[in-house]
């Protein structure tokens, strides 16, 4: 039964993907690169979010702080790259604003021993807080994290556009999707990650500190998430807007439980959700299909709770994912 469920979820997904592509196909050639470069640049924050996500629930904490993470690390970003003038400046301090909120989260549930869901709520609400309170009004960038140039890739007449005509985070996304894959499944550190995230107990008996893993798990993926905050402010948009996450983080958080908590399904995932919102874009402005705009607005996040639906009871979370953890 549960092989025949990934096998029908599988068939949908790509049944799904093949109505997406006749309809960009439907809508010209030019058309269809745009899209799918644009799915490609949408699906960036989601991947890193939910790297940020499954990296921490890997290890057994529950982190729904990411759209607090990024929306104070797009700020931070903005605000260092805005009076320092320097945009990797701002890069950087992003990252590391991402790092400290996963650090607060950290102290929250594992000195602290809050409830997970209660101290990633407390995140949520301490970032809107804080960036509307301090609001940069006034300020502005020259210029944004422009498009990398590669010699010949870039310019060849299909693939150049779709995957060699991005900024860097963008293009950062495809290594490191691979790379966590890696990390966690071919490397001593995720075992240690999967380790504290299914037998705690276990692990600690041979040795390991459980505490300190998954301090440093939410700490790398606090720099993930301010990765992914960085992008929306000085790559994709360039400016800062109040709540400019705009629930990003939760779908950051439905990418990773449809991926099944692995980065590589992850990715597919979350290009799977951007290529839903980049055709509901160019619906929304074009007369191949004739579709009330409310209705095209709502598609990514109907696509959302669909998926949600129908994989949450074939996908097996860690096994001691948010149950609080005390040493002896």
């Amino acid at each position: 039964m549960r092989a025949l469920g990934r096998k029908s979820l599988g068939a949908g997904l790509a049944i799904a993907l093949v109505v997406c592509v006749v309809i960009c196909h439907g809508l010209s050639p030019e058309l269809t690169i745009a899209i799918l470069t644009s799915a490609i640049r949408q699906s960036t924050p989601l991947i890193l979010g939910a790297l940020c996500g499954l990296i921490g629930e890997r290890s057994g904490v529950i982190n729904i702080g990411i759209e607090g993470q990024m929306l104070f690390s797009a700020f931070m970003g903005f605000w260092v790259a805005s009076v320092t003038g320097n945009l990797y400046g701002g890069l950087f301090a992003g990252i590391g604003a991402g790092v400290i909120l996963g650090g607060c989260m950290g102290f929250m549930v594992l000195s602290l021993q809050m409830d997970q869901i209660i101290a990633g709520a407390v995140i949520n609400v301490a970032a809107i807080g804080v960036t509307g309170y301090f609001y940069p009004t006034g300020l502005s960038l020259p210029e944004k994290l422009s498009a990398v140039h590669f010699p010949v890739l870039s310019d060849a007449p299909f693939w150049g556009p779709l995957f060699f005509r991005h900024p860097p985070i963008t293009l950062s996304v495809m290594i490191l999707a691979l790379f966590f894959q890696f990390l966690l499944f071919r490397s001593t550190w995720g075992l240690h990650t999967r380790a504290a995230g299914e037998h705690p107990r276990a692990a600690e008996t041979m040795g390991l500190n459980v505490i300190w893993i998954r301090y440093s798990r939410l700490l790398t993926g606090g720099a993930l998430a301010g990765l992914a905050g960085v992008f929306l402010s000085l790559e994709a948009v360039g400016s800062f807007e109040r709540n400019m996450v705009n629930g990003r983080g939760f779908i950051a958080l439905a990418v990773m439980i449809f991926g099944r908590w692995n980065p590589i399904g992850s990715w597919g995932a979350a290009l799977f959700f951007a290529l839903v919102s980049a055709l509901q874009t160019q619906l929304q402005f074009s007369e191949f299909i004739s579709i009330p705009h409310q209705f095209t607005g709502m598609l990514p996040y109907l696509m959302t709770v669909i998926v949600i639906a129908l994989s949450m009871k074939r996908n097996r979370p860690p096994e001691a994912l948010g149950i609080p953890y005390k040493t002896e």
